[in-house]
């Protein structure tokens, strides 16, 4: 424990005895001011600002006031003023007693920057209080036998007041008997002395009554009575005589009450009554009436109340024997109190700041004094308060501590501190007192507010209704009060920013953090943007942080799909030529549409809604392509019309026997009518067909032969070759999608010269297809050299 004890002394404890020099801010002569007792309240004393030569409002500012060891407020100090004025009425002998001069120190005590200046206050006494004699009466014994000359010590008379308002004079009523002697004792006491002038005679006059006075030295005089009666005895040879004139006894001040403290003893040769001896004290003070006894007749002295060291150190007695005759003698008893450490120290507090600012190193936190009403080692103290925390104790004059931040607080770390200030003695045992203060931490500005993200992504459904809820944004501020409150903004976007106009977009709440749509977003117009939030709380200054939100808005199926081919803002319908001895499978055209939606909503799905012979095409559902379901007969109609694909298309087909059978749609053509219902054409074909069945067969016979001895010269003329066509025609990429770069109408014209001659004619549709590779252009260029190109 000791050990313990003595590593906090090097580390936070500094012994009073080492606050005495170096201390640049102390006064090293105390300010001097005195008062008379029982002056009234408000009473000026000094002017504080004059003497320390400060200016009234920098004593003000330097938040000055008066501390003191007493605890009390006899002292009161106008800041305004600088005056130091009377609390209260003083009275010197309940101050300090017996003591004088009677000084009251006190400390001026200025907080900014801390700095102590002493000072003292001394009571003057005044003469209000008269000599008071303990007994009223006075009995003395004096045998006939005492010659003239003889003294006789009488009992001296007792004043509150000190140096020339207590007792400096004693007389006594006249008489031819006697006169008084002063007796001074070297302590300052007088005594008085009966000096007897001539021999009493018992017979003659066997009594006499004087009237002893007491004197103070004030202005004017005070006076005490009392009433002397002396017995005139008869004749006794011997008074009692102490073994010892004076006795000097050390008490403990711990000492039990009814211990003996000394035994004092006195002989008398005489006897019988002549030399029974009577112990007393003599002249005894209240005080040592209250603190102790003698026993008559053994002379034993007792303990009657309890020691206080600190109270009073020392005790004087005389004590009196006395005989039967009336013959006494006197002797004295010095009683020294040594000091115990029955003291534990004490705190007393003189300021405390609670909160304190954070980040402000050192900064006073509180002001306080440390006293041991005991001595010597029993007073000598240590201060000391908790290791790991941020404050130091700093030592100044008179037993000052000052309590310092050692380092800058941090409020967000820890906002309250309970420090225990330990005070321990140096006497056996040690005794220790502590006391505790809570330190609030308050908040300064320093944290700005933090977002819970560094960026947010917000997703908005199109075509949403106004002042629509998107997202909220949070920031936290690890400061508190005012300083923690956060509000929220939209930071204005640079000069060149791609979205000026995001004030019209989007709105927040200030102090939510609530993000708004103003308006409906299109996602075809605009998929996403992006813009900064603050948070900025409100501190002085005020800090804040910033953060990216970025919105990203969900496309809705609000666009029906767009076709671009076949082109559906063409003045006439367009036409595709099929010839008739197309393959099943055969790709006749794509159909090329987009929609400016995105995702799901753009995934386009083809189908055939109405077509002239609904099983003689198909379309593919993904890609658009238009095929023969089956290979053509004779009985298909020679024209087909598809409904639209979209809102505006319309596709026709032209079935012909070969690219010889010349037809060629003006662009002007009005679309001829749509034939009858197919199934009503079916019926009528299959009816006539039973009749001439036979007739038919006979004719598609003959035709067929006679093409067949005329191929060569056919083929000459530019007419078209018997047969399926090449595979150019029916797919010329190898993925089944005619290359738009090779789509062609073909028109074979036969003229009266018998000449063949081919009109090539614009590509319908720009090449949308990849290059074609070199297979394609061979191809082509066979497909093109049977035609003669």
């Amino acid at each position: 424990m000791e050990a313990r004890l003595e590593r906090a002394v090097q580390k936070r404890q500094v012994l009073f005895l080492c606050v005495i020099l170096g201390m640049s801010w102390a006064v090293t002569e105390p300010l001097r001011y005195s008062v008379a007792e029982e002056t009234e309240r408000g009473t000026f004393v000094a002017n504080l600002a004059r003497d320390l030569g400060l200016g009234v409002e920098e004593l003000s500012a330097r938040g000055s006031r008066i501390v003191s060891d007493q605890n009390t407020g006899f002292l009161l100090l106008n800041p305004l003023t600088g005056d130091l004025l009377l609390n209260e009425k003083l009275d010197r002998e309940e101050l300090c007693g017996p003591t004088e001069p009677c000084v009251l120190p006190f400390q001026l005590l200025l907080e900014k920057p801390f700095q102590i200046i002493r000072a003292e206050l001394q009571v003057r006494d005044i003469n209000d209080h008269s000599p008071v004699f303990l007994d009223r009466r006075i009995l003395l014994k004096i045998s006939e036998s005492n010659t003239p000359g003889a003294t006789v010590l009488l009992e001296s008379a007792q004043d509150s007041d000190v140096g020339t308002n207590s007792v400096s004079n004693y007389t006594i009523s006249p008489n031819a008997y006697s006169h008084i002697n002063l007796h001074d004792d070297g302590h300052g006491n007088i005594f008085p002395e009966l000096v007897l002038d001539q021999v009493l005679d018992r017979e003659e006059m066997p009594e006499l009554n004087i009237t002893l006075t007491a004197w103070d030295g004030g202005s004017p005089p005070r006076s005490g009575t009392t009433l002397v009666r002396i017995l005139v005895a008869d004749i006794n040879d011997n008074a009692p005589e102490f073994v010892q004139s004076s006795y000097k006894v050390k008490v403990p001040e711990n000492t039990p009450v009814g211990s003996l403290v000394i035994a004092v003893s006195a002989r008398d040769l005489d006897t019988g009554s002549n030399g029974e001896i009577v112990y007393s004290f003599f002249y005894a003070t209240e005080r040592i009436l209250k603190t102790f006894q003698i026993n008559s007749t053994s002379g034993n002295l007792h303990l009657k109340a309890e020691l206080n060291y600190e109270t009073t150190e020392i005790y004087s007695l005389t004590i009196q024997a006395k005989d039967g005759g009336g013959l006494s003698g006197k002797c004295t008893v010095v009683v020294e109190i040594t000091d115990i450490n029955d003291n534990s120290p004490e705190i007393l507090m003189s300021s405390l700041n609670s909160p304190i600012a954070e980040n402000t190193p050192e900064t006073v936190v509180a002001i306080f004094r440390v006293r041991d009403r005991d001595s010597g080692n029993n007073g000598k103290m240590m201060c000391s308060i908790q290791d790991a925390l941020p404050f130091v104790l700093k030592p100044s004059v008179e037993n000052f501590y000052t309590l310092v931040t050692e380092s800058p607080l941090d409020r967000e770390t820890r906002a309250e501190y309970n420090i225990t200030i330990t005070v321990t003695d140096l006497g056996t045992p040690r005794l220790k007192t502590q006391h505790n203060i809570t330190v609030q931490v308050s908040d300064v500005n320093d944290n700005a507010p933090t977002f819970t993200q560094t960026s947010y992504t917000l997703w908005v459904p199109e075509n949403n209704s106004p002042a629509l809820h998107i997202g909220t944004i949070s920031a936290t501020d690890r400061d508190s009060g005012t300083n923690a409150q956060v509000t929220y903004s939209l930071l204005l976007p640079p000069p060149r920013d791609p979205h000026p106009g995001l004030a019209s977009l989007v709105s927040i709440n200030a102090d939510t953090g609530q993000l708004f749509a103003l308006r409906a977003l299109d996602y075809e117009t605009l998929r996403a943007f992006e813009f900064r939030v603050g948070a900025a709380d409100r501190g002085s200054p005020a800090l804040s942080s910033e953060a990216l939100v970025r919105v990203r808005v969900l496309d809705a199926n609000d666009n029906a799909p767009f076709v671009l081919y076949p082109p559906h803002n063409a003045s006439a319908p367009c036409t595709e030529l099929l010839p008739r001895a197309a393959d099943a499978g055969y790709l006749l055209t794509k159909v090329v549409a987009v929609d400016a939606d995105a995702g799901q909503n753009a995934w386009l799905s083809y189908q055939l809604l109405k077509a002239t012979e609904p099983g003689l095409f198909s379309v593919w559902a993904h890609n658009g392509e238009v095929r023969t379901a089956r290979p053509l007969g004779e009985r298909d109609a020679p024209r087909h019309r598809h409904p639209p694909l979209s809102a505006s298309v319309t596709l026709h087909v032209l079935l012909v026997d070969g690219f010889s059978q010349p037809y060629l749609p003006l662009p002007g053509a009005a679309p001829e009518r749509v034939p009858a219902d197919p199934l009503t054409v079916h019926l009528v074909v299959a009816l006539a067909s039973v009749s001439s069945l036979f007739l038919f067969s006979v004719v598609l016979f003959v035709a067929l032969r006679l093409c067949r001895r005329s191929g060569p010269a056919a083929l000459g003329r530019g007419s078209v070759p018997e047969g399926p066509f090449p595979g150019p025609l029916g797919d010329v990429s190898g993925t089944g999608t005619l290359s738009h770069s090779y789509r062609y109408e073909v028109c074979l014209m036969g003229g009266s010269s018998g000449a063949s001659d081919f009109n090539l004619l614009k590509p319908i549709v720009p090449n949308l297809l990849p290059q074609t590779t070199g297979r394609e252009v061979e191809e082509n260029s066979s497909f093109r050299n049977s035609f003669d190109f």
